[in-house]
């Protein structure tokens, strides 16, 4: 992975760990004229050189980057990636094509892989609903393997969208949960990560890094924008995950929320979380990655699954960074303090996106 808090995972979960966040003012682009001016971006350093920011080349880099690294790790070789299946998530706009073709074209070149299988542009939840259709591949044995990737950048045009619908946080940092809390901040993000049946794992002697225990959609259709105020959808989706995995709520141990920093949708999601563990939500560790890392659209659910998985590793849970105080309203078990060590059985991360669509994913430890 690639994040504002540098590369590969390690200097993420660092940060996240001790509620280290990553944001800074926007440099890429003019702000002058924007209510907020800061997001999550990535180190230069990490950007192609003499591109432009504008075109699909430093998207598709940044991708193939971390797809590497996904690559590297898992111990893949030539023949097990040249029939893996590459399943992409990437913002949908007039660049998507192209910034497909440059990922397909990479990974075939680099490690022998056919190409991106298939693209997902569903907003916030698209990375988690592709991990989803990942597991299914798996899970139904058509493939051994496959493999997830996503990216996003920060962009004039999207920034200003975000800014204009006063989404963006006004006082320039994420607060999920928190008394105070006035919106997101955006953030660019790659993320690669492989999914493997566990037999084929093991007959390659692969480092198992966390186990996919349960996965969970469900829709709540309400508004174009707005959550459904007592999260039905996003408990569906919970309890859907907990059922494939046989797990009952009681036996989670840590959340990573989705937690925007919006007043309504972190409250929603509250709502959805006392639904579903009762009085167990009280003393359960409960935060939101984005606090530290930024919302990075359609990159954010593998991003913030990777933290997850990475927590579950160093048993230090995420901090959720920038609270100024409880809101009542609110009633969760936060991660204030860090570093804040704990094992649990299972992590949920889950995910919300505009128009009402809802994942959980569940992960146990390896």
């Amino acid at each position: 992975m690639l994040s504002a808090a540098g590369h590969g995972l390690d200097p993420l979960l660092d940060a996240a760990a001790h509620g280290k966040a990553a944001f800074g003012p926007v440099t890429r682009f003019d702000v002058a004229a924007r209510r907020t001016t800061r997001a999550a971006l990535l180190p230069d350093h990490l950007l192609p050189d003499h591109l432009p920011l504008d075109g699909p080349l430093p998207l598709a880099g940044i991708v193939l980057d971390a797809i590497g690294q996904a690559c590297r790790r898992a111990a893949l070789t030539g023949a097990q990636a040249a029939a893996l299946p590459v399943l992409l998530a990437v913002h949908s706009d007039e660049r998507t094509g192209a910034t497909t073709r440059a990922v397909a074209a990479g990974t075939a070149a680099r490690w022998g892989a056919p190409g991106v299988t298939r693209v997902y542009t569903g907003a916030c939840v698209a990375a988690a609903t592709a991990v989803a259709d990942a597991a299914v591949l798996v899970a139904t044995g058509r493939h051994e393997r496959v493999l997830v990737a996503a990216g996003h950048l920060v962009e004039p045009g999207v920034f200003a969208v975000f800014d204009a619908g006063r989404a963006l946080a006004r006082d320039g940092e994420l607060r999920p949960f928190s008394a105070g809390r006035t919106g997101t901040l955006l953030a660019d993000a790659a993320a690669a990560v492989l999914i493997e049946a566990a037999p084929a794992a093991e007959r390659r002697g692969a480092a198992v890094l966390a186990r996919l225990a349960g996965w969970g959609r469900a829709g709540d259709a309400h508004h174009v924008c707005r959550p459904e105020p007592d999260g039905h959808g996003l408990s569906r989706a919970i309890r859907s995950a907990l059922a494939r995995a046989g797990a009952a709520p009681a036996e989670v141990g840590y959340v990573n929320a989705n937690g925007t920093g919006s007043t309504l949708a972190d409250l929603a999601e509250a709502r959805a979380l006392h639904r579903v563990f009762g009085p167990h939500t009280a003393e359960l560790p409960v935060s939101s990655s984005k606090s530290v890392h930024g919302h990075a659209l359609e990159a954010s659910a593998l991003l913030e699954l990777a933290v997850t998985i990475g927590s579950l590793g160093t048993g230090l849970l995420p901090v959720n960074a920038g609270a100024l105080g409880p809101d009542p309203e609110i009633g969760l078990g936060l991660v204030l303090d860090g570093p804040h060590t704990a094992r649990p059985r299972y992590a949920l991360s889950l995910n919300s996106a505009f128009g009402g669509a809802n994942t959980a994913l569940l992960l146990a430890a390896a």
